[in-house]
């Protein structure tokens, strides 16, 4: 049985975005792990058998690029990104999800937009042509890193769409609302 997309009077719709989301940074978290395992290999390499692997230096920037460009929707999810809080910490509920949503709405969003309207073609172009490294011994497949791009940044505009419905909650509801 699949499950149902829509959102119900118990769970609403923001919480489905925030759990997919939440969801899939965790199994995208992985990509740290291999990228430890990465850097480790390629440590031994080169400091052990003086063989160092242009592959292995470039799987680590894409792990490392995967990693935090997924990490940025989880950050928004769960409010763990940086915040410059001068005054925000003395605000009402009420008053720091209006500033929020101001925030996300002509600052984070458009720009957000505009990355994923960009990226689409870097993306597009880089598979139309099988792009790969320009080194001879480097990875083949350079749109898959570059696929990343869109992709993260339409997973950080839907988790921005989520703390924005969380917002609005909050701001026509009251403080008990929008949270967990």
């Amino acid at each position: 049985m699949s499950k149902v997309l829509y959102s119900t009077p118990s769970t609403p719709f923001y919480a489905q975005i925030d759990r997919a989301i939440i969801g899939a940074s965790k199994a995208l978290a992985w990509t740290n792990l291999a990228l430890v395992a990465v850097i480790i290999i390629q440590v031994v390499l080169r400091k052990v058998f003086s063989n160092g692997q242009i592959a292995l230096e470039e799987l680590q920037w894409h792990l490392y690029a995967t990693a935090v460009m997924f990490g940025t929707a989880y950050a928004q999810v769960t409010n763990l990104h940086v915040r410059v809080d001068l005054f925000f910490h003395k605000f009402s509920d009420r008053t720091k999800a209006a500033v929020d949503s101001f925030g996300l709405l002509f600052l984070a969003m458009p720009f957000v937009i505009i990355v994923i309207l960009h990226s689409y073609d870097f993306a597009y172009e880089s598979w139309r042509v099988n792009e790969s490294s320009a080194s001879p011994s480097g990875l083949p497949f350079r749109w898959l890193i570059k696929s990343v791009i869109p992709i993260s940044f339409t997973m950080l505009l839907f988790s921005m769409l989520a703390t924005l419905l969380k917002n609005l909650d909050t701001l026509f509801k009251g403080a008990n609302h929008g949270s967990k």
